[in-house]
């Protein structure tokens, strides 16, 4: 008998609340999700240059055992306007999530990635990721305490089979602050694409290692000035890039600085990177440039509860290409989660 994944999640959920309702404390519901129309003209990359614009939604429901075991079953849809069928994919959302009292995560299964990776630097990993890609297959797990916080996970593209390529990408992202109440801040970023052939190796295919990562020192000035947000920060970028079998580890390297600028409704953000150029998979392709500035302006002309909507102009300036630039509008909305039912003890 062939099960779709609607029968599937419906199954799994009666079965939790037909054999746990001694222990279920709730049922609650969440959604959330947002629009875009971005538009990227790229003399630098002109495969590059095109319109992105859809919506995306995300709606699942959660058996909440205890305060810190949970269930949660749904899908993550995105539709691209002016596309047929409506949806274009719909991703299932269906994991399991231990939230500790005393600073810990732990995710396992498809869980969206907002909020728990989307502080990577975008040349480790790209914007585009959340439109197409919104979940992370796999697990991850952090830690976080008054002195800073570290996750380590591990999100799985593709499963080996007889055509298909075995991927999968893991990483550590944490950011340490020597004094919980001083400006003084270190960040690491890291990540690294591990990519296989398929069951059956065609002529000429090789195991490839492709990633990258960062390490920044900061300053942050939040709230201790007349601006909502400041702060600054620097540090060194490499990637790694091995072929196995022809050459060891590429290991190009460069320098890299942000600022970062919030006051009520305006924004500025200034990265700059310059050294030598990089070919990370998932990362922005402008960092394959020796020298390359991307300067954010940000408009949020309303704030509405947690809706929220922006209007941001990218310059981007790499040798040769000075003129190049994005214009993207993002609405993002979250109505949290909301309880259903309460179960009786």
């Amino acid at each position: 008998m062939k099960y779709t994944l609607r029968t599937c999640c419906f199954l799994a959920l009666m079965l939790l609340l037909s054999t746990k309702n001694s222990i279920a404390q709730n049922l609650d519901i969440h959604f959330n999700g947002f629009g875009f129309m971005d538009n990227r003209e790229y003399r630098a990359f002109e495969e590059r240059s095109h319109t992105y614009s859809g919506a995306r939604a995300e709606l699942d429901l959660g058996v909440n055992l205890d305060s810190v075991n949970h269930f949660r079953f749904g899908v993550n849809g995105i539709h691209e306007f002016g596309a047929n069928p409506f949806f274009l994919k719909a991703d299932p959302v269906i994991y399991y999530s231990f939230t500790g009292k005393k600073g810990w995560l732990f995710d396992i299964g498809s869980f969206p990635r907002q909020d728990l990776l989307t502080d990577y630097p975008i040349a480790l990993l790209n914007d585009t990721l959340l439109y197409y890609r919104p979940n992370v297959q796999g697990l991850l797990t952090s830690y976080q305490s008054p002195w800073g916080k570290e996750t380590i996970w591990i999100d799985w593209v593709s499963r080996q089979t007889a055509t298909d390529r075995e991927q999968f990408i893991f990483g550590a992202a944490g950011k340490y602050l020597p004094n919980p109440y001083g400006p003084f801040f270190l960040s690491h970023y890291f990540m690294l694409l591990h990519d296989a052939g398929a069951a059956i190796l065609l002529p000429n295919d090789y195991i490839r290692d492709n990633g990258g990562g960062q390490v920044r020192v900061g300053l942050d000035f939040s709230h201790k000035t007349f601006l909502d947000s400041l702060t600054i920060e620097a540090g060194g970028m490499l990637s790694l890039e091995r072929v196995r079998g022809l050459d060891g580890f590429q290991i190009p390297k460069g320098f890299v600085a942000e600022i970062n600028i919030n006051h009520k409704h305006f924004g500025l953000k200034d990265n700059f990177y310059a050294g030598q150029g990089h070919h990370i998979t998932y990362g922005d392709a402008f960092y394959e440039k020796k020298m390359y500035n991307r300067l954010d302006l940000i408009y949020t002309p309303f704030i509405y509860g947690q809706v929220k909507g922006s209007f941001i102009l990218s310059l981007h300036q790499s040798p040769g290409n000075l003129g190049d630039s994005q214009q993207a509008f993002r609405l993002t909305y979250d109505i949290g989660r909301k309880n259903l039912v309460r179960f009786k003890d």
